[in-house]
């Protein structure tokens, strides 16, 4: 079966793109209140979507989507989902596997379509469809120096997503940390799975508990941050209110978990505004002279959503990183290094 429309930027391609239409007017929405006078934002919410951070480069400076167009990219969507759960073929070979999405395919995919629930939908906030979560640059690219991706290069070592060398050049996920891409945060994105997020408020705290890796952030509210030298996972985060707005600024993040090539010096502003009973608005700005020519300004739909967060273990049966450090133990007695990008599996028996 010959797909179509499977992304934004296949849709940008084949010419499909017209002109946006302007946001249209919302009625004024005034968001309930708890008990002690705050805005409401508890309950449990999900960022899923199949809008990317960044902007495919065909697509320029354009932000917003025409309804047409973001429903042919959610139907091609569907199209290679559905086609992912077809039965695989007697004596398909790993590299004939079928596309997963995101560019990726065969053994890179890591899961079939049954494991997976990164969205369907395209971002939209009020009536505006989303081309990427990224709203400046006005590219929608991440603004990254040359001495920032020089140094990404180098860190990496041989393989795309660290080397072998031991479990400390291993992903935080991988090792059960905390969850992968961001989706702890801040800036807290939408991940292939678990894009569930439940809030609970208090008078002087506000939660957010990540059903990746079960992470919890605990923002403090009308308080100082602590000492520079405190670094934590996810960063020391310190709020206040703006009339219904929560604004929240977290420092002090350790240098092995920070944004997308950022420093541990980056700061990561965060403003959670209800605009309607089902929604709320998230923006971020990721500012780190030292890594960025410029701050990084996202958008995300945070929507409500019925279902719960239950507990995930990351631990419990998981013998990928045992497996990993054996399989380069067993390489580095044979007098070889193991070498290779993430995904690159070959055929048992192959030279």
């Amino acid at each position: 079966m010959k797909l179509q429309s499977l992304s934004l930027a296949a849709l940008a391609a084949a010419g499909a793109l017209a002109a946006a239409p302007a946001l249209g007017a919302e009625p004024a929405y005034k968001a309930p209140r708890t008990a002690f006078g705050q805005p409401d934002l508890q309950g449990v919410w999900t960022n899923a979507t199949i809008t990317p951070l960044e902007r495919p480069a065909v697509l320029g400076d354009r932000l917003v989507l025409s309804e047409q167009e973001a429903e042919r990219a959610e139907s091609g969507n569907a199209q290679r989902v559905s086609a992912t759960r077809e039965p695989t073929k007697a004596g398909t070979k790993v590299d004939d596997l079928p596309p997963c999405g995101r560019g990726q395919n065969g053994p890179a995919c890591g899961y079939n379509a049954f494991w997976v629930d990164p969205g369907t939908k395209v971002i939209r906030i009020g009536t505006e469809a989303r081309s990427s979560i990224i709203v400046s640059p006005k590219n929608g690219q991440l603004p990254l120096s040359a001495a920032t991706r020089a140094r990404i290069r180098a860190a990496q070592g041989n393989a795309r997503v660290g080397n072998f060398d031991g479990p400390e050049r291993r992903p935080l996920g991988e090792r059960c940390l905390v969850g992968f891409g961001s989706t702890s945060g801040p800036p807290m994105l939408p991940v292939l799975y678990n894009n569930h997020y439940q809030i609970i408020q208090t008078p002087g705290e506000v939660m957010i508990q990540v059903e990746m890796v079960h992470d919890v952030r605990v923002i403090r509210l009308n308080d100082a941050h602590r000492p520079a030298s405190m670094r934590q996972w996810m960063g020391d985060s310190v709020g206040h209110w703006e009339g219904d707005t929560l604004v929240v600024e977290t420092t002090n993040f350790r240098p092995d978990q920070t944004f997308r090539g950022a420093t541990a010096g980056q700061k990561v502003t965060e403003r959670f505004t209800r605009i309607s009973p089902k929604q709320i608005l998230y923006q971020f700005e990721v500012a780190d002279p030292a890594a960025l020519t410029q701050p990084v300004k996202g958008e995300e739909a945070f929507n409500a959503t019925a279902d719960r967060v239950y507990e995930y273990a990351c631990h419990e049966g998981n013998y990928a990183l045992p497996g990993i450090l054996a399989g380069a133990r067993k390489e580095e007695k044979a007098g070889r290094e193991m070498e290779g990008n993430r995904g690159e599996v070959k055929e048992e028996g192959a030279q």
